[in-house]
């Protein structure tokens, strides 16, 4: 069974506000919880074809598809994201592995 992964572009206004909220030390503990672990946190993004320029990037890895809409959608994940919602604005998007 095919890996699903968990792509986050985040805009983050105040860049030390959100690392002194809490917010990553809690989507870390829910991220492994589920699963789930880094692939990348952050990775310096630069845009080498198209328009606009992504904030931060992360991209988590689950054991499927379904772990990472599991957990993006779960009760446990889900103070942390109403934090980050709070100081950040973001796309998830939520991609199926090849085997």
């Amino acid at each position: 069974m095919p890996k699903g992964y968990l792509v986050v572009e985040v805009d983050i206004p105040d860049l030390e506000a959100y690392r002194a909220s809490g917010y990553m030390q809690m989507a870390e503990a829910s991220i492994a919880r589920h699963g789930g672990k880094y692939i990348v946190r952050g990775g310096d993004p630069a845009v080498i074809e198209g328009t606009g320029a992504p904030g931060r990037v992360v991209v988590l890895e689950f054991p499927t598809r379904e772990a990472a809409e599991r957990f993006h959608a779960s009760e446990d994940y889900a103070p942390a994201l109403k934090l980050r919602n709070s100081l950040s604005t973001a796309r998830n998007i939520v991609l199926t592995g090849t085997e």
